[in-house]
């Protein structure tokens, strides 16, 4: 017995040291994944060496010799960095997906193969201009250079993964590839009008986008018959991965001149909304060579600034909004163009793709083969051959004045954005990319494809709607329409409001002289002009009682603040969603097929909106508060005073992957109460489930008497890699609207790399 018992010890006392030893390795290989404090590495290419430090926050600064130094030292830090955000970017843009993470993502790698991000990214890049193209190489042997020397090993995610395949120039296109197709939804727009046709009175689906065209409409759409094919196409659109997925609009962008400022030279803010995603979509960098300095948002991936300023402008973008995506209908016998598409599924065979395309694109409904045998092919802008998105962005960080950056603007094709400049004299708005020219139909519902609506051609550069040195001495957009309906050029029939805008504009008029924290306090603020106009309905109601009357009064003296610590957004909110939600359920409408809730809402509660409530909103006002409080009595209990915005309004940012993972998904999502929502200048989307998922991931702001005086934010922190403390170290400062400068490094760095010449 004794021996036997000590033979049991041993080898209780060997599967101890085995366990110890197998937890070693394991954190032996986490560790080896997280950059090195200092670090040393000899890259191909390279003309002189390239010294990087990095700040308290993990920002580099990268100091190079010439641009195309510069462009591999930024392509080294990205890939240090943000590897797996990378790798996961190209996959998703060239349909990859599955390859990783199964049949579950089958729905969105058949839908990118579909498009063909991936080939014309590759012809797109053979076809740039050499010094182009020499960026992007540069770039990429940056990359490649970090996947050399770390191998498995270039990000905690690759541990499971194997190492990330070598990075090709072309794959930086797919960055801007992928924003074209999901800034411009107008295409998912066609396809909700044309699945409710024939099924809702064509006034109630017109009025779903009530910022539209006032011109007459047709009494009923001569395609009604094709409803349910749209209806299940929509459902099968690709979704994107939540770091890249769009609200339906998108950013704030203001500039005013010298006459407005304390310094008298331009100042001008801007804050793309884009989904929360951990890592953020934004990476701060300086990068200084002989030739210019440039600071502000970097996308990994890219080998440019993206949004900042080099020493002489700055620049920022929103999305306009413009019609540049048609869905045509075409006849079943052809002709059509086809190909094969393999998709690698991780756990089981390969699945083939036949993708077929017509002479206005790819062939959309073959992802939902349709019973009554409709072919419905889409147009896009970005899906056009010879996009120079890359062209014109190195042109712009290269820019000098405001006049320089309009000539880089009309080079970036893709997508459509306004670009919001200034120089030390001047500010200046521009519209990005090419608008299609239709020979007839306004592009708010699919056409058949015989021709009668075909593109007969581009308006671009100077046909699109730009302006410099306006009188008023302000320039503002947030997603509102860029210009008036009697602009020569068509822009498109469906906008979204104002909400943000007016706000700017109030701000503004309240600040004759602005500085760089002035701007910075704007960013931040939270009153929404939406609720400050449909509150006195609101108010106005009648015959509640109950828990319902008890939250209708702490509306009287609310102005619309959706700050987190009080309970009135919260309640206005709940109101509002179940109310638009009641609206569509009478008219029969599915919630995924309606218009923007704001816009809709703000609509229905005017005098011209009430026909949807047979001309007498309040019995629907009045169920949907009930049905509203009930919700969140439930879930935060009976005192509506007490209740929270905070509680429910958490700004969320999980990682694309781990996130559904029991156990590692809470380890990989950093999340904080947070203000604001969906209509405030502060931006706070939310997904249905109480959570904010969109909104100001970057804020930028920029002073024209001494750029070095501009200030900077991302969330949740420089890194992508989650056991580093510059994960999330942002997030709080960013929730509070805290700003950082991001200056010449003068001390010794908190981390540095040192990029020498390979022989």
């Amino acid at each position: 017995m004794r021996t036997l018992a000590r033979r049991f010890l041993k080898l209780l006392l060997a599967l101890g040291v085995l366990l110890l030893l197998l937890m070693g390795a394991a954190l032996g290989a986490l560790w080896l994944t997280l950059p090195n404090t200092h670090q040393q590495a000899r890259i191909p290419g390279l003309a002189a060496p390239v010294d990087i430090g990095f700040d308290a926050y993990g920002i580099p600064r990268i100091r190079a010799d010439n641009e195309l130094d510069a462009a591999t030292a930024l392509g080294f830090v990205h890939a240090r960095d943000r590897m797996f955000q990378m790798d996961l970017m190209r996959r998703a843009a060239s349909g990859r997906l599955s390859e990783i993470a199964g049949a579950a993502t089958l729905p969105m790698d058949r839908g990118m193969r579909v498009f063909g991000l991936r080939h014309l990214a590759t012809a797109d890049y053979a076809a740039l201009p050499d010094d182009t193209r020499a960026v992007l190489d540069a770039y990429a042997r940056g990359v490649n250079a970090w996947i050399d020397l770390k191998g498995r090993f270039s990000g905690l995610e690759f541990l499971l993964l194997g190492a990330p395949e070598p990075w090709h120039p072309s794959d930086s296109l797919l960055w801007a590839k992928t924003m074209g197709l999901w800034l411009s939804m107008n295409w998912r727009t066609e396809l909700s009008r044309m699945a409710l046709a024939g099924k809702v009175e064509q006034r109630l689906i017109d009025e779903l986008w009530p910022n539209g065209g006032t011109g007459p409409r047709a009494a009923a759409n001569p395609l009604a018959r094709f409803a349910d094919a749209a209806a299940g196409v929509s459902a099968r659109l690709p979704r994107f991965p939540s770091a890249f997925t769009q609200p339906p609009s998108a950013s704030n962008e203001w500039a005013v001149d010298g006459r407005h400022t304390v310094s008298g030279a331009p100042l001008l803010a801007g804050d793309p909304h884009l989904a929360f995603g951990y890592p953020g979509i934004w990476y701060l960098a300086r990068i200084e060579t002989p030739a210019r300095t440039l600071v502000g948002a970097t996308g990994p991936g890219v080998p440019f600034l993206v949004i900042g300023h080099n020493e002489r402008i700055a620049w920022t973008f929103t999305t306009t909004g413009a019609d540049v995506q048609d869905i045509f209908i075409e006849d079943p016998s052809g002709p059509f163009t086809s190909r094969e598409e393999r998709i690698a599924v991780r756990g089981q065979p390969d699945e083939v793709l036949t993708v077929r395309s017509t002479r206005h694109g790819p062939v959309i409904s073959d992802l939902y083969p349709t019973k009554d045998g409709a072919v419905l092919a889409v147009a896009m802008g970005n899906l056009q051959p010879n996009d120079t998105a890359a062209t014109g962005l190195l042109a712009l960080n290269r820019a000098e004045t405001v006049a320089t950056a309009g000539r880089a603007a009309a080079a970036i094709s893709s997508p459509v954005q306004n670009l919001l400049v200034a120089d030390r004299d001047r500010i200046g708005v521009f519209v990005t990319g090419r608008i299609p020219i239709r020979k007839s139909g306004d592009g708010s519902t699919p056409v058949p494809g015989d021709g009668s609506y075909d593109w007969i051609g581009w308006a671009e550069a100077d046909a699109l709607p730009n302006t410099i040195a306006p009188s008023s001495g302000r320039l503002v957009n947030a997603n509102e329409r860029i210009a008036s309906a009697a602009f020569p050029v068509f822009l498109g029939r469906d906008w979204y409001g104002d909400w943000r805008a007016r706000r700017v504009h109030a701000l503004l008029d309240a600040t004759p002289k602005a500085d760089v924290a002035a701007f910075a306090r704007m960013q931040m603020d939270d009153r929404s002009a939406f609720a400050e106009q449909v509150l006195p309905v609101l108010r106005a109601l009648t015959g509640t009682g109950g828990l319902a009357a008890r939250a209708q009064s702490l509306l009287r003296d609310w102005d619309g603040t959706m700050a987190m610590d009080l309970p009135q957004p919260l309640i206005f909110n709940r109101w509002i969603e179940r109310f638009y939600r009641m609206v569509l359920a009478k008219a029969g409408i599915p919630v995924e097929h309606g218009g923007p809730v704001a816009d809709f809402v703000a609509f229905v509660l005017s005098p011209g909106g009430a026909h949807w409530c047979d001309g007498d909103c309040s019995t629907v006002l009045r169920d949907s508060l009930i049905a509203a409080m009930t919700d969140l009595e439930q879930a935060f209990g009976p005192d509506p005073a007490a209740w929270r915005w905070g509680t429910a309004h958490v700004a969320t940012f999980a990682h694309p992957i781990l996130r559904g993972l029991p156990v590692l998904g809470a380890w990989s999502t950093a999340a904080i109460p947070s203000s604001g929502d969906d209509t405030t200048l502060n931006r706070g989307g939310g997904n249905g489930r109480g959570q904010s998922v969109h909104g100001a991931g970057y804020r930028g702001v920029y002073d024209l008497a001494d750029l070095e005086r501009s200030r900077f934010m991302v969330a949740p922190g420089q890194s992508g890699h989650l056991l580093s403390r510059h994960a999330r170290d942002f997030l709080t400062r960013w929730r509070d609207g805290d700003t950082i400068a991001i200056e010449r490094l003068t001390g010794p760095p908190a981390a540095g790399i040192r990029l020498e010449p390979k022989p």
